[in-house]
């Protein structure tokens, strides 16, 4: 993995987010991929969560008590830590996913006691033993009574001009002082060094029995802490397979962790590998550039070839593929828009990129190339990156050797990134559906690579340019276009002529889904000004249908009083809101040419355009073929139907009779508009009781005049018809 992490420009990387993990493991994440990336995605959303402390590798420590071994205070200190901090967790996680694993967790009771024996600086609690408070007690005091004793000894006025500072130095845990040369006269003691300026460190001579009775109680104060690591040693020793599981859990936690302060930090984003081979970047940045240009790329076929330019970037692009492809595998972050990207999964990332001749192995570059291409045949599913193939022979005989190879790696389920200079080999596998080419580009304006690429095309190399902008004088290079070729470089720029072609078309393009954007904008628009005129339009006809209910109801009161004047104008009034709730003209809009076949209207009547000579028009109404000017027609989204009239039959001229309204044959719509006007003239006519036919047929008639009998607030009943009457094809309603 080392290889490849340097092979990519991955090291700086890798190394800073090795700087977030508590202590140093591996990249690779066991176990299912997917749960990983659910419980990263939960921590990511979660709450702020106390830092990981940084502790040591309990892997021999396990060892050692597989061994019966005892561990010192340190290595269960650090056990010690892990327990807590899953206390913690187990409190702090409430994530969906996270909250199931911490539940799994289950800490036994016996270490939970061994954590009170602890203090925040992993020393051994005073109130755990007596004894142990009793020599920690006798320390503090030795300690203080040596300060005083080199205080004393400070403030002799003999010491005073052999001493260099008045501070109290730590040599190798003694105490003592820095003095001159000549000491010896004014006061007694043990060197214990020297310094870089020659002087030297002494310890008092009245120090020396206080050290001894010091060191007594440290050596008493160390067989008592052996005494609690042995035991606590036993105890873990029983849960040996707890503390392996917890140990494993703390790992994965602080790599999940580090992941996602990681991300945070940098502003970086998590890609799930997908079950196939697909690659889909958008706006990703290799982590080794400071100011890197996004790279935005489709990746669908087995073989991306990538030609042009030189110093435009080919290899950069090629290591950014299979950088996301890495980052991705094992779950780390990367910039990248993740919801538009798309990485497939793959055993092994494989990168061909370096010379493999060097001075130790004794192998050409061809030859080493040969060597790491054998490699490949006994792969499957792998991504693969080639940095100029045809490097160390012949070009034109490695484009017929590299074409087979790339055939065959195909057949053996790889994918494969190339770069190459040379042109034959990408004119071969061109014509190859698996095959993708992809072409830097250059910008001949400024003489300058611009970073980007260009899809389905070759590109040309521009080596007599980039000669040029790296300091070849321009004579030499005028001369090796000489004997580069006419011919050739009309290849090259039939080439370049070909890439201008594709880059205009793209822009045009991108200029014409600017405009299709801007026109579906204004139809947006334009649909929201029609919703509002008909929002506007029903709240009109809503208050109006209510005044014209209200003077209808005003008139039949008027009526009922014999009060024909008053009745007449609240008819008036009623018919002046109906005529009010009027339908707004719809928003104009570009009219569409008529056609033959097509269902106009002229005048009042609706039928269809049969034929159409300059600015005359033949159609077809109600079974009559007439010849009409074509700009009298209007279009009519109805099939034209033979209309129905209402007949109206009068049986009696008096306030007690009964008025017959015939319905037979007319659509629900129409029916129940005849039928709103009958109802109003029967009730200026004083008219009490109703006689509806609509015959029985589907039912759908019927339901339309009773559903809108329900609604009319004149009516105040109605019925079927007895069975002399029409029954159930009429009903009788009464005002």
């Amino acid at each position: 993995m080392k290889k490849i992490i340097s092979q990519l420009d991955l090291a700086e990387y890798v190394s800073t987010y090795e700087n977030y993990l508590s202590r140093k493991k591996p990249l690779f994440l066991e176990g299912d991929i997917h749960l990983h990336h659910k419980l990263i995605g939960e921590l990511f959303n979660h709450q702020s969560i106390k830092p990981i402390p940084e502790l040591i590798n309990l892997d021999r420590s396990i060892a050692l008590l597989q061994k019966s071994g005892v561990l010192s205070l340190g290595e269960i200190y650090a056990f010690v830590q892990i327990i807590k901090y899953f206390l913690y967790l187990k409190k702090a996680l409430l994530a969906d996913a996270l909250l199931k694993w911490m539940d799994k967790i289950v800490i036994p009771e016996n270490l939970i006691d061994i954590c009170t024996y602890f203090d925040d600086k992993g020393e051994l609690k005073d109130s755990l033993d007596e004894t142990f408070s009793s020599i920690n007690r006798a320390l503090y005091l030795i300690k203080e009574d040596m300060r005083e004793a080199l205080k004393r000894a400070m403030s002799g006025q003999k010491i005073g001009p052999y001493l260099v500072d008045r501070q109290v130095h730590y040599i190798n845990n003694q105490e003592a002082l820095l003095l001159r040369g000549g000491f010896n006269h004014v006061i007694r003691g043990s060197v214990v060094g020297r310094s870089s300026s020659g002087f030297f460190y002494v310890t008092p001579q009245s120090l020396e029995k206080l050290k001894s009775r010091q060191s007594d109680l440290i050596a008493k104060k160390d067989d008592l802490i052996y005494k609690y690591c042995k035991s606590i040693s036993t105890t873990f020793a029983k849960a040996l397979f707890f503390l392996k599981f917890i140990n494993r859990e703390f790992d994965r936690f602080d790599s999940y962790q580090a992941r996602v302060n990681f991300a945070k930090n940098e502003d970086m984003e998590f890609v799930l590998p997908r079950k196939n081979s697909e690659i889909k970047l958008e706006k990703f940045s290799h982590p080794a550039l400071s100011d890197p240009k996004a790279i935005t790329l489709d990746f669908t076929k087995q073989v991306l070839m990538i030609t042009g330019v030189n110093a435009g970037g080919k290899t950069m692009l090629l290591k950014s593929i299979l950088s996301a492809a890495f980052l991705s595998k094992y779950l780390l972050p990367m910039k990248i828009d993740a919801q538009k990207s798309k990485i497939g999964s793959f055993k092994e990332l494989f990168a061909i990129l370096d010379d493999p001749q060097n001075v130790k192995n004794d192998i050409s570059t061809f030859a080493g190339r040969m060597t790491q291409f054998a490699g490949l045949f006994g792969k499957h599913g792998t991504l693969v990156g080639v940095d100029e193939i045809e490097l160390g022979t012949d070009a034109d005989e490695a484009a017929s050797l590299f074409k087979v190879i790339l055939e065959k790696l195909m057949q053996r389920d790889m994918k494969i990134v190339i770069t190459t200079h040379h042109k034959r080999l990408a004119s071969l596998m061109a014509t190859d559906d698996r095959v993708e080419l992809l072409a830097a580009i250059y910008d001949e304006k400024n003489q300058r690579p611009t970073f980007g690429f260009l899809e389905g095309t070759i590109g040309k190399s521009y080596a007599f340019e980039t000669a040029l902008r790296y300091g070849v004088p321009a004579t030499i290079v005028r001369e090796a276009r000489g004997v580069y070729g006419e011919d050739k470089e009309k290849l090259n720029d039939l080439i370049q002529k070909n890439i201008d072609l594709e880059l205009k078309m793209r822009e045009q393009s991108k200029k014409l889904e600017s405009e299709l954007d801007e026109i579906q904008r204004l139809k947006s628009n334009l649909k929201d000004e029609k919703e509002k005129s008909k929002d506007e339009y029903n709240l009109l006809k809503s208050k109006m249908n209510f005044e014209y209910t209200k003077a209808i109801k005003e008139a039949k009161e008027a009526i009922k009083a014999k009060d024909s004047k008053e009745a007449h104008r609240h008819l008036n009034r009623a018919h002046e809101y109906k005529k009010a709730t009027h339908k707004p003209k719809e928003i104009e809009q570009t009219p569409v040419p008529l056609k033959v076949g097509d269902n106009i209207k002229y005048s009042g009547s609706r039928g269809v355009l049969k034929s159409i000579k300059k600015d005359q028009a033949t159609i077809e109404c109600d079974g009559i073929t007439l010849r009409v000017p074509l700009g009298s027609l209007k279009r009519s989204g109805n099939t034209p139907k033979k209309v129905v009239k209402s007949r109206f039959q009068v049986s009696k001229q008096n306030a007690n009779s009964t008025v017959v309204l015939d319905l037979h044959g007319q659509r629900g719509e129409e029916a129940v508009e005849n039928l709103d006007k009958f109802i109003s003239d029967a009730l200026i006519n004083g008219y009490e009781e109703l006689h509806i036919y609509h015959g029985i047929g589907t039912g759908k008639l019927a339901y339309a005049v009773r559903e809108f009998l329900k609604t009319h607030p004149s009516v105040e009943s109605f019925c079927d018809a007895p069975p002399n009457r029409g029954g159930f094809g009429a009903t009788l309603v009464k005002l």
